[in-house]
């Protein structure tokens, strides 16, 4: 995704501040804020942030996954379905 069309500065914000938020709901396409000609901020609507933080979440939880394999924390698949049908026996 190209930010380049998304590109404003801190001015254009204070300005149309209620456009901007209607822009980014609508494009769901975050915006990168310059001040001074240098890029000083990235905003983007909410719905966009809480996508990316739970993708953000899954990648934690893969990597942590990966690292237990990589530390030999494994068990083989009847080993553990077998202790879960006995909790569940219970």
């Amino acid at each position: 995704m190209r930010y380049s069309s998304q590109v404003k500065p801190i001015s254009y914000l204070k300005a149309n501040a209620a456009e901007v938020l209607l822009q980014l709901a609508e494009r769901r396409e975050p915006m990168v804020i310059t001040q001074n000609g240098e890029a000083k901020a990235v905003i983007q609507d909410v719905a966009s942030f809480e996508d990316t933080q739970e993708t953000l979440a899954l990648l934690k939880i893969l990597a942590l996954g990966n690292q237990q394999i990589d530390a030999g924390k494994v068990k083989p698949i009847a080993e553990v379905a077998a202790r879960l049908r006995a909790k569940r026996a219970r």
